[in-house]
């Protein structure tokens, strides 16, 4: 029996859809699914029962990342980056301190084998005085002038070199190389010239040489006298090619007293037979040629301790301008 719809009850129906329009202004459930969307689950698009499109606010809240996150991971990178170049720096630290260490010892080492050559020049300039050079064209090369001028500049170059590993001047290093290099550059060169015209340089030392003996007893050189009678007397020789060289000296048959197999007075007034036959200028080379061994090894010790100097000073002239560059 259906109840009339005048009839008065205390229970009130909903109101359906079917029944009334009950139409929400344009967009309404849109604002509010955006508003309350986030109470009601972020993954669902209903309202209430009513499926909606998410408004501008939820999809922009569900489609962005933080920000945050980027600047955790810049801050890492950055912190990543600055411990390398920390570790390369240190690294580079500690190599050019060895080297550096190293260096100033290969230099102190120098600089005390140019004080012992210097020391050794000038005992010989003291005590060997009259000892001077056989050649009349150059004569202030003698031996004592010749080790106190090469003590000098290997003092001054050690000096250098001392220095400017210890202070880890570039200045300083970069002297030290140039000095050492062509200093090995003009001993390469004599080197050469001195292989590839070794036969006109025997020519002329023997012209030179015998020019030489006409100052043999003259005033002004006793220098030059000594030195003649040591190497006749000690090489058991007598002239420059022969002992004939000194009868254009005296112009006479004669030879000085040290000449003599016997020495005694006068005795170069005596017969040929009493003196040396032996030239000096052969005895010598033939010397120099059966030590050639030593020689070779004291220049290659020589060229060999002048190229690690050269090393040693640019390496650590590079690791100062790489310490400078990166590490300032």
């Amino acid at each position: 029996m259906r109840r009339s719809s005048t009839d008065e009850s205390t229970y009130h129906r909903s109101p359906s859809l079917d029944s009334k329009d009950y139409s929400f202004p344009n967009g309404a459930f849109r604002r509010y699914s955006s508003m309350y969307g986030g109470q009601f689950g972020t993954a669902s698009n209903s309202f209430f029962g009513f499926h909606t499109n998410p408004g501008p606010k939820a999809t922009k809240a569900k489609y962005t990342s933080p920000k945050g996150n980027k600047y955790v991971v810049f801050y890492l990178d950055l912190s990543f980056i600055f411990l390398l170049e920390l570790k390369r720096c240190s690294m580079a630290h500690n190599c050019l301190q060895c080297i550096k260490y190293l260096m100033f010892v290969f230099n102190l080492l120098f600089w005390l084998g140019g004080c012992g050559i210097l020391g050794v020049g000038i005992w010989l300039a003291v005590t060997q005085g009259n000892f001077a050079t056989l050649s009349p064209t150059f004569p202030s090369l003698s031996a004592a002038n010749i080790l106190i001028v090469t003590g000098t500049f290997i003092m001054i170059i050690g000096f250098v070199g001392c220095i400017g590993a210890i202070k880890e001047n570039k200045c300083l290093l970069l002297s030290f190389f140039i000095m050492l290099l062509i200093i090995f550059v003009l001993e390469l060169i004599v080197v050469t010239l001195f292989f590839l015209y070794s036969d006109k340089i025997d020519k002329y030392a023997q012209q030179d040489l015998k020019k030489g003996l006409h100052l043999y007893g003259t005033e002004g050189n006793i220098g030059l006298t000594n030195a003649w009678s040591i190497i006749q007397t000690d090489f058991r020789c007598c002239g420059v090619s022969n002992y004939t060289d000194w009868f254009e000296v005296y112009n006479a048959t004669r030879v000085p007293d040290s000449c003599c197999l016997e020495f005694s007075e006068n005795c170069g007034l005596h017969s040929p037979g009493t003196w040396w036959k032996a030239p000096c200028y052969d005895t010598v080379k033939v010397w120099l040629q059966e030590n050639l061994l030593a020689v070779g090894i004291f220049g290659l010790c020589t060229a060999m301790v002048q190229i690690l100097g050269l090393t040693f000073a640019m390496t650590m002239y590079c690791q100062v301008v790489k310490a400078d560059t990166y590490c300032a």
